[in-house]
Formats: structure tokens, sequence, C-alpha cells
């Protein structure tokens, strides 16, 4: 049965979208919330496109089942794969994808070296080309795959040795570039931005989530007279 009307659904395939949740809660108490994360298949970042937007097609039906009008895609490889086939299939919803921030992270940079860390779904994909294009004219864009870190941060493990090391070996070659701005392109990588922080120092790291939380509550201003419900599913 469906739950209240007029809710926000936050999607991801695991625990990266409850940071687009948590930002969504703090700027609107009130908002009716319930998130989605597709654990069973995560993480998303090296599937088949094909798979990746079926799961995404039935996270959303699921969502929209139980009462909500505005849906986040809180997932960059979804939303690589699969934003455009959801407008497409249900215009009467308000889908709000992530976008890898270039945008702001051009207009930060000193040094004009950006680094995109992303699933290797998301640093292959149509959308970082598009964004890198739009935005990334006269600077150094260098998108960089973290295979693994999903993996690390679904199973508790972000604060341990496994993800010192990949971060340090991955991010090795954006330091010596000279980048001062890091992108975080994986909603999962807004709970390891702490250690990101350890291996580029002093450099900006930027995380789009409260972002989205922003254009979720924008397109969605029922919100604020909401009862405050939330409800996580896996």
């Amino acid at each position: 049965m469906p739950y209240d009307a007029a809710m926000i659904g936050v999607f991801d395939s695991g625990l990266g979208g409850l940071g687009v949740l948590a930002d969504i809660r703090r700027l609107q108490p009130r908002a009716d919330l319930v998130a989605l994360a597709d654990q069973a298949h995560a993480p998303y970042g090296d599937r088949p496109p094909e798979s990746v937007a079926a799961w995404t097609h039935a996270a959303a039906d699921h969502l929209v089942g139980l009462g909500c009008d505005t849906v986040v895609v809180a997932c960059n490889t979804a939303s690589t794969v699969a934003l455009a086939s959801l407008r497409a299939a249900r215009p009467d919803i308000a889908f709000v994808g992530m976008e890898p921030a270039v945008k702001p992270a051009a207009g930060s940079t000193g040094t004009g070296v950006i680094a995109v860390l992303g699933t290797t779904r998301t640093i292959e994909g149509p959308l970082l080309a598009s964004v890198v294009q739009r935005f990334g004219a006269g600077h150094r864009v260098l998108p960089i795959a973290l295979p693994g870190l999903v993996d690390l941060i679904e199973d508790g493990l972000v604060d341990g040795e496994a993800a010192g090391r990949l971060l340090s070996a991955r991010l090795a070659p954006a330091l010596e570039a000279g980048a001062d701005t890091y992108v975080l392109a994986c909603t999962h990588y807004g709970f390891a931005r702490h250690r990101i922080e350890e291996v580029v120092g002093a450099a900006t790291v930027i995380d789009p989530a409260e972002a989205v939380a922003r254009q979720a509550l924008r397109v969605h201003p029922e919100a604020a007279a909401g009862g405050g419900t939330l409800r996580l599913l896996t």
C-alpha cells in the first residue's frame, strides 16, 4: 500500500544516498522522506549499464508506488545511465539527478587542475564528458576512478588501512599534476571525505550533496508542509 502522498524519494545503490537524505532533512526538517538502497546489487560502478538502468527504473517505480512525486537519483552511475530515460518514461514525476560538480570546481581552482573522483562507469560515461565540455574549458580535468572504495564504505571499513592505501595510490597522479580541487562524483565518497582530505591536504574537496538536496526542495515545495516522516528501505 502507498504511504503518505507527496513524499521525496531518495534512491542509491547503497549507503551513499544517505548523505543527500541528511542534507534534505537538515535543510527542511518537515519533509516527508523515503530512502531506498539497492544493496542487493551494489556497487553499481562496474555493472553493465543495461542492468543499472533496469534496477534504477525498478527502484523509481517502487518509490512512485509508495507515493513519491519527487525522486532523487542519488547515484552518479545511475544518473549517468538512466536519468534521461526515467524522465522520458515518467514525465509526471520530478527526477533530480547527480552531476559531477565541475562548474563550481572551475570557479574555485587556483592551479587550473581539477580531479574528478568517481566509479568506473561515471568516469567513463557521457555525462562527465558533457559536463567537462560545458564547464571545464581552460582547465585540466583529471578523471580518476576509485574501484573498491564503495565496497569499503559499504562494509564500514573506510577508516582502515586498505582505504588509505587505495586513496594514496589512486590520488598520487592528481597530486603530482598540481590538482587543488577534488570533485566527489559518487555519493558514497562523502563518507570518505575525511580520508580523502588526509591525502590531498589543503586542497578543496567539493561534495555536491547539499546542492542536490536544495534542488530537490526547490522542485518539491510541498516539503515545507510535511510531517517530517522518514522511512528507510533496503
